[in-house]
């Protein structure tokens, strides 16, 4: 559809009327100057059609006007309506891919599978829940490394999350480094809230930087640290000597966790089985929820240049056969050729 930003410019239009009947200025009266229309006017305000006589002299005026005022109005194209993502929280997910990571003590459907598959399947469902937010992903074993920087695509996130392989990114695990990683990261992306959600299940054995003093830097920063110790309280396997229950998280330091969350103002949450993991991650979406009310934006197309264009060429036109570039015998060799179709 069609949108005029200045609608009341349209009322300009019958302005050349009402001064054609507003009573000539007499002559011994001061009055505005304008070049004569009568050379114009004689080669193409008149001509035969026929046996009738054609007055046009008011014509082209009358469309250069309309040309100018049209454009004065500043018509638009609207297009479709565009939802544009809200504007809600940078939010980076950190997540352990070391070789414990591989511990099957969860279960899914009865099912015993390891961690890192438990873990896809509970952020899976979270991703989806952040509509609004722009995501990271960050994998960290002995290293840390950058899978997808903040994006509002959350599809491109699962894939590489869904893709995440045990032990990819070393055996041990670089708690410091991915805080300080995921910090350089929300930092270069302005927002109102920037929020790191760390999973692990085991401690710092890995890295450059000490996660307590790669959390003091990221408080400085503004940057919220929510952290999660994952991995069950006891598990039972089988060995030579038979069955019996082992703690498969004697690893984690959960001390060092509820540190890094209280540093940052952040909450510590402790994950011991598929059921707690879903509850966490949904306590987090009500502790970080995203916006509910999506932007709405039409693209304008402005359209005030083709009226102007016409104007512009109808006043070349003009002004060639008010200088008689278009002689009389021009016109009157056309009328003598086309008068008799007409």
């Amino acid at each position: 559809m069609i949108e005029w930003h200045w609608l009341w410019a349209l009322w300009l239009l019958p302005l050349p009327i009402i001064m054609r009947l507003i009573p000539a200025v007499k002559r011994d009266e001061a009055a505005l100057k304008v070049p004569s229309f009568t050379l114009w006017q004689n080669d193409f305000g008149q001509y035969q059609v026929g046996s009738a006589k054609v007055n046009f002299a008011w014509l082209l005026p009358c469309l250069i006007w309309a040309g100018l005022v049209v454009a004065l109005a500043r018509p638009s194209w609207l297009g479709d309506v565009v939802e544009l993502p809200v504007s809600g929280r940078d939010l980076m997910m950190a997540v352990d891919i070391s070789g414990s990571m591989e511990i099957k003590d969860m279960e899914i459907n009865g099912k015993a599978v390891d961690r890192l598959s438990i873990v896809k399947e509970v952020l899976n469902d979270f991703i989806d829940r952040r509509e609004g937010d722009r995501l990271g992903l960050i994998l960290f074993g002995s290293n840390a490394y950058l899978q997808t920087p903040l994006t509002f695509d959350r599809e491109t996130v699962r894939t590489f999350l869904n893709e995440a392989a045990l032990g990819l990114a070393g055996k041990k695990t670089a708690i410091g480094d991915a805080i300080a990683l995921a910090a350089k990261r929300l930092e270069s992306n302005p927002a109102e809230s920037r929020v790191l959600v760390l999973l692990t299940d085991g401690a710092n054995t890995a890295g450059e930087i000490e996660p307590v003093k790669a959390a003091e830097l990221a408080a400085q920063m503004g940057i919220r640290i929510h952290t999660i110790g994952l991995g069950a309280d006891s598990m039972e396997v089988t060995s030579f000597f038979g069955s019996q229950r082992v703690n498969p998280s004697r690893d984690l330091d959960e001390d060092s966790l509820r540190k890094i969350a209280d540093l940052t103002g952040g909450k510590f949450f402790r994950a011991r089985n598929t059921g707690e993991l879903e509850e966490i991650y949904t306590i987090i979406d009500q502790l970080e929820p995203t916006e509910k009310d999506p932007e709405i934006y039409r693209p304008q197309t402005s359209l005030y240049q083709w009226p102007l264009l016409a104007a512009l060429i109808l006043s070349l036109i003009q002004g060639a056969f008010s200088t008689g570039v278009f002689s009389s015998g021009v016109l009157s060799r056309f009328n003598s050729t086309k008068g008799g179709a007409l």
